[in-house]
This record gives structure tokens, sequence and C-alpha cells, in this order.
């Protein structure tokens, strides 16, 4: 038995010890080597059980390069096989450089691995950190704009009801001159005329007084409302300039119609001064089951397509003693108190613009 098995750990070798006679010897390994190898084999199980067992190392693959066989991996053997490991293999390549271990006998294994599950968390932290950032200075941004906010609506309705508060009491003085001039029997059209322009007055005020108030608003007939404002610019314009209003029969929304008014003349005004004081200006005043619109075309100068979206903010203004602040309230009064929008439809150069007013149904 000990031949059969020596033979097969070792080649035999033949002595010829006198003419004729041979003697074949058998041999095992020293006990130092079987006592190496033995110690060899231990360190391979204790790899191997510590690679599966050691959660926090990173995914290894160690390879016997002659025979291509797994030696010890940590990896879980539903995600490698027999059947994928080249394609497993060219995976880890492709992280990191293989090492390869050389045993000085002409046997060398290859250690693939792969990274670390935290590095590889690491990796996406940058990107976290700056959306982090992104996020903090996104939230700074929308707390600074609210608070600018605010102090302008602050500024804009302390400036509005001083405005009111100021003509109120020269307003009061005129409307007893009024009563006076007309007790002493003056010409009544002069008086008359003076009455509309003092109610003007008062009109004006109670639009400044509402500025930083809740506005209120009720069912009334917008056409009514701009056929009214109308009626009081048609006079007080050059008869140069031709004015046309097209209305449906009842057009209702719940609006506020001193504000309404102050919108549309705004936006007339604006027009007159752009058309020089000669042209056409139509106003059309139509809706449907969602939607009620104005709309004020005129024939002026028109609006460059650069600051079409510039004209609604406060202090923009063409003109050289214009405050800017005109189509800004314009665009305060549609948006915040009737929810509402107004743009510009349609501009072009030297043939006018149509600025459209829209305003829902209803408002609740």
């Amino acid at each position: 038995r000990l031949t059969e098995i020596w033979g097969k750990q070792n080649s035999t070798f033949t002595v010829e010890v006198f003419p004729g006679f041979f003697m074949s010897y058998f041999y095992s390994d020293s006990r130092e080597i079987v006592k190496l190898e033995a110690e060899r084999d231990s360190l391979i199980s204790a790899f191997n059980d510590d690679l599966i067992n050691n959660e926090s190392l990173v995914p290894v693959l160690l390879v016997d390069d002659k025979t291509n066989e797994i030696i010890g991996t940590n990896i879980d053997e539903y995600t490698i096989s027999e059947h994928n490991v080249e394609e497993h293999i060219k995976l880890l390549k492709a992280q990191n450089t293989p090492i390869t271990i050389d045993f000085n006998n002409g046997t060398t294994n290859t250690l693939y691995f792969d990274n670390s599950a935290e590095l590889k968390q690491l990796q996406y932290f940058p990107y976290i950190q700056f959306l982090v950032i992104g996020l903090f200075g996104m939230i700074g941004y929308l707390i600074f704009s609210t608070f600018r906010k605010a102090e302008q609506n602050q500024v804009w309705a302390g400036m509005a009801k001083e405005t009111a508060h100021q003509l109120g009491t020269p307003l009061s003085s005129l409307i007893g001159w009024v009563q006076l001039l007309e007790s002493q029997g003056i010409d009544p059209d002069i008086t008359a005329e003076m009455q509309k322009d003092v109610d003007r007055l008062e009109t004006v005020t109670d639009r400044f007084s509402k500025i930083g108030s809740d506005a209120t608003l009720e069912d009334k007939d917008l056409s009514a409302t701009v056929e009214t404002i109308v009626a009081y610019l048609r006079p007080r314009i050059s008869d140069k300039v031709q004015v046309s209003i097209t209305t449906s029969e009842i057009v209702e929304t719940r609006h506020n119609a001193s504000l309404m008014g102050w919108v549309v003349e705004n936006i007339c005004k604006n027009a007159v001064d752009a058309m020089e004081g000669e042209g056409q200006l139509n106003i059309s005043v139509h809706g449907n089951a969602e939607w009620v619109y104005i709309d004020i075309k005129d024939s002026g100068k028109g609006i460059p397509s650069g600051q079409l979206k510039a004209i609604f903010e406060p202090g923009y203004s063409t003109k050289k003693r214009g405050w800017g602040l005109g189509l800004s309230l314009v665009k305060r009064i549609i948006k915040e108190y009737h929810k509402g929008t107004v743009t510009v439809l349609e501009s072009r150069i030297d043939e006018g613009s149509t600025f459209r007013i829209s305003l829902p149904s209803n408002v609740l």
C-alpha cells in the first residue's frame, strides 16, 4: 500500500545495485513538508472562513491562475458561480488592479477585489453635500424674498394710506367750497363739473385707502364698470383719440368697481401717452364660462420685445418724469385682489399694443 501511495505522491527512481540487480525506491514527503502543507491548508481554510464570516471586509476573489479555480471568496454564492466567474473577474478587474501572489514554486494566485460598500457610498457624498448646501441656499433665498416682499408691501400700503390721508383734508375743503358756490347761485354747469372732479378725487382717495387692505369684491356687471370709467375719460383726453368700446350684454364677475376702474384708467392713459394724443383706442369686454377678458388696444408706438417682461416691474417707465408705479399697481390689483392676470397680448413697433386683463368668472 505504501508503494502505491508514495508512487502517486512522488516519482520513483531505480538504482542498479550490481549487474542485473535493480532496486526501485519509493519515498514520501518529509515530515517537515507534510507539516508545512498541513499549515498551508489550515491557513487557506482559515482565510476562507475569515472571508466568509467577516462582513466588514471588501468583496474579494482569490483565483488559482493555473486552473482558474476559486480558492476563496466572500462574495455571495448566488452572485458568483462557475458559469460567470470570468465575467465577474472582468468586473472586479475594472474596479481595481488585481494583486498577484507568487509562491516561488511556479504557483501563482490572483486576488481580485471590489470597493467596500462604505467607499461606494462615499462616492455619492459630495453630490449629497452639494444638494444639502443648495437646499439650504434655496430656503435662505425664499425666506429673504418673502421678507423683502413683505417689506415692499408694507411700504406700498404705507405710502398709499398716507397719500389718502393727505388728500382727505383739502378734499373736504373743496367739497365745502363747491357747496358754497352752489348756494351763491353760480352757474350750475360750472359747479356740476367741479363736483365731478371732487367726486373723482374722492374715488382716488378711496382707491389709495384700499391698498394694503382687504378689498370687497361684489358680483357686478364688468361691462358697466368699464363703460363708466370710459365715459369719465372721454372728455379728458385729446379729441384726436378715437375711443370705441365693445361689450357683451352682461358680463358678470366678482370685482371691486373702484379698483377695477383704476386699472382700466391707468392702462388707457398709458395708451394715450403712447399714441402721443392721436390714434385709436379700442376697448373690448367679453368672456366665457371660466374667464372674463378686458382687451385694451391702442395704435401707439408699441413695446420692444425685450421690455415686455419689465413693464410690470416697479420703477419701469418710458416717461422722463414717470415713477414706474402705474402698471406695477395694475398687476398687484389684478393678481392679489382679483386672482387674475394682466398681460401684453400683442405688441408691434409703430403699430400698437394690446393689453389683456383676465378675471375668473367666479372669484371666491
